[in-house]
């Protein structure tokens, strides 16, 4: 194969609905129904009827057995043309970005122009399926070769009922990421009143962006909502003080306000060559210069430095080593808000001399970040989080911030379950 020089890939816009706390509004919608009002949002916004694109990349985390192509069935009920191909992908809470990364690589490598990134995620409507039990039984029924064998089987149903219900703890520790993450929070010295402070900061960052009208072009309405009703328009230290604890036990300082509650949601992300975008006449609003990916032993690795949520750390230290930045040249900060325990955790470790000779092998810390370039229009502790929009909502607000300032660069970090992450360098496309 003859080398072919990379395309520079362009972020041209997004859709998203607003994001809904489980059990509320969404309550009656599916991973579907939003996808696709996510998608047919961004088609409408950017003129795509009848469009072919190079691909559309998208998924969910909690999906059930009729998801198994999830990004082909709501496109079919969009107005794009039924010849764009799709794909699913999948990694927690980094699906989302993992999406946008597939997409971006396919665009730089020449083999498509123009491509979508998306995802979408309920916690309304989970996979509740029969546990091991009964599916075993039911298996063998239906195996049986004749009436007879099948009623030996069938008789031997449990009759208890067996149910297979989801649940966020790992498999390999069987701790949910908010209790592994108090853990980790705990050995970095990680403080209730700094995680209260990015809880508060998210809030009053997002409600400021809304009154802005920022999101108008960013977000379409959906089943009666205009705007994420997880967010608390005036909330006050106060009343963020007043919490309890829901992680750590009764001394822990991780509480409903910090930590983010399960949400259901969809977004998307539009992107393309320079080229296509001219042809449609788009105006690119910024450039993803470079995205990392990582992984830590979270199950026997110290939680201190390997736990489940602290990929990010390694993945940004790998970017900016390849892209020859420091971690204070940047003009955005968008790090995901799984919980403020994480975030904090996060910036501890790049700020310690120690972790990053012995972790990152470099010769001092990476240092500080400039907290007021932080998450500035709100961030999962606002916006709530569904596992697998999350990444579309953040990469489209970013780019539209970008595009806002000319010669800015953007750091994305999103850590993910299981001890994963995926990160990026944006710039303006101005």
């Amino acid at each position: 194969m003859s080398p072919r020089e990379l395309q520079n890939v362009y972020v041209l816009g997004g859709n998203r609905i607003p994001f809904a706390r489980s059990n509320g509004a969404y309550l009656g919608e599916t991973n579907q129904t939003m996808l696709t009002a996510a998608l047919n949002g961004l088609v409408d916004r950017f003129g795509l009827h009848d469009v072919r694109l190079g691909g559309v990349a998208g998924g969910a985390v909690v999906k059930l057995a009729r998801d198994h192509s999830l990004t082909r069935e709501s496109l079919l009920d969009t107005p794009l043309s039924r010849a764009t191909p799709t794909v699913d992908v999948q990694q927690q809470c980094a699906t989302g970005g993992q999406a946008v990364v597939h997409i971006a690589n396919k665009i730089a490598c020449s083999q498509i122009e123009s491509g979508v990134a998306c995802g979408a995620d309920t916690t309304s409507d989970p996979p509740i399926g029969f546990g091991p039990r009964l599916r075993n039984r039911l298996v063998r029924v239906n195996a049986a070769r004749s009436l007879p064998d099948r009623l030996r089987e069938a008789v031997q149903i449990p009759l208890s009922l067996d149910f297979d219900v989801p649940s966020p703890a790992e498999r390999r520790t069987n701790l949910v990421p908010g209790a592994a993450q108090a853990v980790t929070g705990a050995a970095w010295n990680v403080t209730r009143a700094d995680q209260d402070r990015i809880a508060l900061d998210s809030h009053h960052n997002l409600a400021r962006a809304y009154d802005d009208g920022f999101f108008d072009d960013l977000l379409t309405p959906f089943a009666g909502l205009a705007e994420d009703d997880n967010l608390r328009r005036g909330l006050t230290a106060e009343r963020v003080a007043a919490l309890a604890p829901c992680f750590g036990g009764p001394d822990g300082t991780m509480t409903p306000a910090n930590s983010t509650t399960l949400t259901d949601g969809a977004s998307s992300v539009l992107m393309g060559t320079a080229a296509w975008a001219q042809s449609r006449d788009l105006t690119p609003l910024a450039r993803l210069v470079d995205a990392q990916s990582w992984a830590v032993d979270y199950v026997d690795g110290d939680p201190k430095t390997q736990g489940v949520l602290m990929a990010p750390v390694y993945a940004v230290d790998e970017l900016l080593r390849r892209n020859g930045l420091a971690l204070q040249d940047f003009d955005f900060y968008e790090i995901h808000e799984a919980f403020a325990s994480q975030v904090l955790s996060t910036l501890a470790a790049w700020n310690d001399d120690e972790f990053c000779r012995t972790a990152l092998g470099r010769d001092r810390a990476l240092g500080e970040i400039d907290r007021s370039r932080l998450n500035v229009c709100g961030g999962s502790l606002a916006t709530g989080h569904p596992f697998g929009a999350t990444g579309g909502r953040i990469v489209a607000t970013v780019a539209k911030l970008l595009a806002s300032q000319p010669g800015s660069r953007a750091l994305v970090s999103i850590c993910a379950g299981s001890g994963m992450a995926v990160t990026m360098i944006l710039e303006s496309a101005g």
